[in-house]
């Protein structure tokens, strides 16, 4: 397996990882879990999202989240943006970096978005045109990309035309979601190899949920392929609303932990990320799912 010298991570738990939660996160509670996790030494971490409070509830107090954050410098902070409403209340609250979200799955893109892939696209069209208009960064997302809850198997030119019309509409990175956690490493590695013909690898990244065991592995074949940037939530805490039994994200700890066990560098600090893993599982009242965080807190109370 060939790995590449240097890893990006992008810290989903405070967004990805809290929408699913059953019950309200006081936003105090969210403010130091960004804090926390900023000070890690991870470089990006995505803090909410803008979507209506009707959809996502728990996310409904985002303005309030990003006014209470303490930013640190070179640390990247972005928001999921839903439409141009979404857009307006980013750019009110100051931010630098959005990203929008798309499906590879026709039924799913229903589903979640209330519309079709094609209409979805011409929503997300002038989000991203006064995002850039404005000097915004934008990543594009697009989930179900190993298979869907409502579809089954999702084809990869499926994938392939949605990456595409996304690098088009003007996103700067696009962040492939197997949502449900369904991928294997053999199909994830040969889905990086198909879009290396549509995009720069550097401008792709995975975002890997575990639910059947597979996210670890499934990161490593993307890596493999060529890929150097990977989205993980502390914990392992996340789901999906509108995907039933998926699970939470690959753990940043489970994803860290091999990585530098790997040789491979990615600028966070293991035992500060330990420290701010165990004290969100302590304000959420549960052990965090990760494998190495369990194992590793563990050994540090050990006698």
């Amino acid at each position: 397996m060939i790995l590449p010298t240097e890893v990006t991570i992008v810290e989903v738990g405070p967004r990805d990882g809290l929408q699913n939660e059953p019950g309200v996160v006081p936003t105090e509670v969210k403010v130091g879990f960004i804090d926390r996790l900023a000070r890690t030494g991870l470089r990006v971490v995505e803090a909410t999202s803008f979507v209506s409070p009707k959809w996502v509830p728990q996310l409904a107090d985002a303005a309030e989240v990003l006014a209470g954050i303490d930013p640190v410098e070179g640390v990247r902070y972005p928001v999921l943006v839903p439409n141009e409403k979404g857009l307006d209340r980013a750019l009110e609250a100051g931010m630098r970096e959005i990203a929008v979200f798309a499906a590879a799955s026709e039924a799913f893109s229903e589903r979640n978005l209330g519309r079709g892939i094609d209409a979805s696209l011409e929503m997300f069209a002038p989000v991203v045109r006064r995002a850039g208009e404005a000097g915004l960064r934008v990543r594009g997302y697009v989930s179900m990309v190993c298979g869907c809850p409502y579809q089954g198997d999702v084809p990869i030119g499926d994938v392939r035309a949605v990456t595409t019309a996304l690098l088009e509409l003007g996103c700067d990175e696009i962040s492939l979601g197997d949502t449900i956690g369904v991928g294997t490493p053999g199909q994830v590695n040969t889905l990086v190899e198909a879009l290396a013909s549509d995009a720069d690898l550097d401008r792709l990244a995975v975002h890997l949920h575990d639910t059947y065991g597979q996210g670890l592995a499934n990161c490593f074949a993307a890596f493999d392929a060529g890929i150097t940037i990977a989205d993980t939530s502390a914990g392992g805490l996340g789901g999906c609303p509108y995907a039933k039994g998926a699970t939470g994200n690959l753990a940043t700890e489970d994803l860290v932990y091999a990585l530098h066990g790997s040789g491979v560098t990615t600028g966070v600090d293991l035992e500060a990320l330990l420290d701010t893993t165990a004290w969100m599982a302590g304000q959420l009242g549960r052990a965090p799912v990760s494998l190495a965080a369990r194992a590793l807190l563990t050994r540090r109370d050990a006698p």
